[in-house]
C-alpha cells in the first residue's frame, strides 16, 4: 500500500509538526508532501522521509516571508501528483486537507483548525491597523474566493479527525462535515514535577503569531512589574520587544530541555489566545505547574480552573473532589488578566503538582499514537470492504 502524507509547511517544532511526528513514526516509508521545508527545522523522525514540496519553495524571501504567499498556496496544494498513492494522511491547518486524492483512495485529515486567516480570526491577521493598508485591501479581496475554495475542496477528505471539541465545531460550521475527537500527542512522561526548583517568575512559551495575544501578557506584566520569562519567536517579536519593560526576558525558542527547564522554575504558566487545542498548556502542567488562560477554545477541554474562575458554559463538570490545574479570564484584555493573577497569588497555595501532572498524563502522546493508528485501521478496513 502507498501512503502519502501532506502537511502545510515545515518551519519549525510547534503542536501541528508533532501531530505529524507521530505519523511519521507510524508509517516510516511513507512520502512527505509539503509546501516547503527548511531544512533542519523539524525532528530527524521527519527529516528522514522523502520530502516533496511545492513550487513555493523557489519563491524569494520564502523562509521568512512564506505566509506573504497564502494566496498562491491553493494553487500550490493541487500541483501535487498523488495519484499512485492508496491512503493519503494529510495534518492540515491551512490549505493541506484540499490536496487532490485520486479516484478509489482514502482521504484522512488530521485537522488542527479550518484555515483561521481565512474565517474568524482573520481581523487578527489582516487587520487594516495590524497588517498595513495593502494586506488590508489585498486580503479583503481574495477572502471570499479563499474562503469558498476552502469550503468547496473539504469535500476531497473522506474523514476529519478533529483536535478538539471546539475544532470539531468548527469543521460543522465551515466544512458541514462531522469529525471524530482525538486529541493532539504531549509528551507527559518527559517531565516530572519539580517544586524545588520553582523561583518567582511567570512563563508563556508561544510563537509570535497574532492570534496568540503575546501582547496582552506584556501589557499585564509591565502594570504588575512582575519577573515574566516570554520563550518564543514570529511575526510580532519586534513589536513586543519594543513594547516590554525590564522585568520581561526573551528567551528567543529554546530546545526541549530548556523549556522544561523554565517549565519547572515558574510560578504559573500564561497562556492569552483561543487555542484551537493548546499543547503548551499541558505541557506546563506535565510539569505540575498551574496555569492562567483565557477560558475559551481547547483550554475548556485541557484545563480544570478553580471554582472561583469557574463558570457554567466551561462545560467543567460540578464535582468538589476535582483538583484545579489553573485559573481562568474571559475577557481578551491586560485588565482581566492582570485580575486573573492576582486572583492565582490568593489562591496559589492550593495547586498540587502531582494532581496536576496526573491530569495532564492522559493526554500522552502514546495514547494519542494507539488512538490515531486504529482509527486509520479501521478506516482502512471498511473502506476496503
Amino acid at each position: 500500500m502507498k501512503i502519502a502524507i501532506v502537511h502545510d509547511w515545515l518551519t519549525g517544532m510547534r503542536g501541528g509538526e508533532k501531530c505529524l511526528e507521530v505519523l511519521c513514526k507510524l508509517y516510516p516509508s511513507a512520502d512527505l508532501f509539503t509546501l516547503l521545508h527548511i531544512p533542519g527545522s523539524v525532528s530527524q523522525s521527519i527529516e528522514s522521509h522523502s520530502i516533496h514540496t511545492s513550487f513555493i519553495q523557489n519563491l524569494p524571501f520564502v523562509k521568512s516571508k512564506y505566509r506573504y504567499y497564502l494566496p498562491l498556496m491553493p494553487f500550490a496544494i493541487e500541483t501535487f501528483d498523488l495519484r499512485k498513492y492508496d491512503l493519503i494522511l494529510s495534518s492540515s491547518h491551512c490549505v493541506a486537507k484540499s490536496v487532490k486524492p485520486r479516484l478509489g483512495s482514502l482521504h484522512i485529515c488530521y485537522c488542527h483548525t479550518p484555515m483561521r486567516y481565512i474565517w474568524d480570526q482573520f481581523d487578527q491577521y489582516f487587520g487594516r491597523v495590524k497588517s498595513g493598508f495593502i494586506p488590508w485591501a489585498i486580503m479583503n479581496i481574495l477572502r471570499p474566493w479563499l474562503q469558498q475554495w476552502d469550503a468547496k475542496t473539504s469535500c476531497r477528505v473522506d474523514d476529519y479527525i478533529a483536535n478538539s471539541r471546539h475544532v470539531q465545531k468548527r469543521i460543522k460550521k465551515y466544512y458541514l462535515k462531522g469529525a471524530t475527537i482525538i486529541h493532539p500527542p504531549v509528551e507527559t512522561k518527559r517531565f516530572k514535577p519539580s517544586a524545588e526548583k520553582k523561583k518567582d517568575y511567570f512563563l508563556i512559551v508561544s510563537a509570535f503569531a497574532p492570534y496568540k495575544r503575546v501582547d496582552l501578557a506584556v501589557e499585564a506584566f509591565n502594570k504588575l512589574g512582575y519577573p515574566f520569562v516570554v520563550v518564543g519567536e514570529g511575526q510580532e517579536a519586534d513589536l513586543l520587544r519594543r513594547m516590554a519593560g525590564s522585568n520581561i526576558r526573551f528567551e528567543g525558542w529554546l530546545d526541549d530541555k530548556s523549556i522544561g527547564d523554565h517549565y519547572a522554575g515558574c510560578r504559573a504558566f500564561v497562556f492569552c489566545g483561543e487555542e484551537d487545542f493548546g499543547i503548551s498548556l499541558l505541557e506546563a502542567q506535565a510539569m505540575g505547574r498551574p496555569v492562567i488562560t483565557l477560558g475559551r477554545g481547547g483550554a475548556l477541554e485541557t484545563v480544570i480552573p478553580d471554582r472561583k474562575t469557574w463558570r457554567p458554559d466551561t462545560e467543567i463538570p460540578e464535582n468538589k473532589t476535582i483538583n484545579p490545574t489553573g485559573v481562568f479570564f474571559y475577557e481578551q484584555t491586560s485588565e482581566d488578566l492582570i485580575r486573573a493573577i492576582q486572583h492565582f497569588e490568593s489562591v496559589e497555595s492550593q495547586f498540587d503538582a502531582e494532581k496536576i501532572q496526573e491530569h495532564a498524563a492522559q493526554f500522552d502522546v502514546a495514547i494519542y499514537a494507539d488512538r490515531i493508528k486504529k482509527f486509520i485501521e479501521e478506516r482502512l478496513e471498511k473502506h476496503r470492504c
